[in-house]
């Protein structure tokens, strides 16, 4: 058994092409939009913006006759994206995650989050199991007898798994993949539902807003409400304007503006 913490690394991020940007708002002549940006580090919250205007053609007075007058500052524009719940725009900026470490109870909570994802998981009928990475909560660490019965078990599962790749001879030369991959998933039956696994966890702002909120609400599951709490902290940093509005009471994230 190797005791474990679930991490996360955030591995893509929205990149916009300021060129093909331009040419399209050369075609409709909303070239100015453009110098009111601020380039490269919020990228996300460009396109958000972006895709907004574009409903309105609001780049800028006059475009649409109907439009006189517009928000220039761009943390009142997204907070009016927000408050108006115009979370069909927030669908285009995505961003990709590893989450590493964490155990098969997550990722069987994670993807009931269906709409706005897409999710790439280690395979255990693929990986095979060579020890059981397993995390405990600070609370079960504390439980002396807890941890030694754990560890125990987790030892004799994991030698379990090292006695069954012997039995079926799977690194002798020669063993086709296929078998390896048929005694392998075999193997990850006797595997306890809390191993570490990992994944590619990808998400567009308006389903993490939900997930941040479900997922650290003070009900969670504790290992979950871990890791959105991280990513929560992550998204803050990465588009302050469409993160900003949370409140943050007992780890639980609060949005000021729901159902977007």
């Amino acid at each position: 058994m190797r005791s474990v913490e679930p991490e996360i690394f955030l591995v893509a991020r929205p990149e916009l092409d300021y060129d093909e940007l331009a040419r399209y708002l050369g075609e409709i002549g909303g070239e100015k939009w453009l110098e009111r940006l601020e380039r490269g580090e919020f990228d996300a919250q460009n396109l958000a913006e972006f895709a907004g205007r574009l409903c309105y053609r609001s780049f800028e007075p006059g475009l649409n006759p109907n439009v006189t007058r517009i928000r220039t500052d761009q943390d009142a524009y997204l907070r009016n994206i927000l408050a108006s719940a115009h979370g069909s725009v927030l669908e285009h900026v995505s961003f990709s995650f590893v989450l590493h470490n964490v155990s098969r109870v997550f990722t069987h909570e994670l993807v009931r989050h269906r709409p706005g994802v897409a999710i790439s998981q280690e395979s255990l009928r693929f990986v095979r199991l060579t020890d059981l990475p397993f995390w405990f909560p600070e609370w079960a660490q504390q439980d002396a007898e807890l941890m030694k019965r754990a560890a125990d078990l987790l030892d004799r599962m994991e030698e379990f798994q090292t006695w069954m790749a012997g039995h079926f001879g799977l690194d002798e030369e020669g063993v086709p993949f296929a078998d390896k991959k048929h005694r392998t998933s075999f193997m990850r039956r006797f595997a306890p539902e809390g191993v570490a696994t990992g994944l590619v966890w990808t998400a567009n702002v308006r389903t993490l807003r939900h997930t941040i909120e479900a997922r650290t609400a003070e009900g969670a599951e504790e290992e979950i409400r871990l890791v959105f709490q991280r990513i929560g902290e992550i998204m803050r940093a990465e588009a302050p304007a469409l993160f900003g509005d949370y409140v943050v009471e007992n780890g639980a994230w609060i949005p000021g503006w729901r159902k977007v």
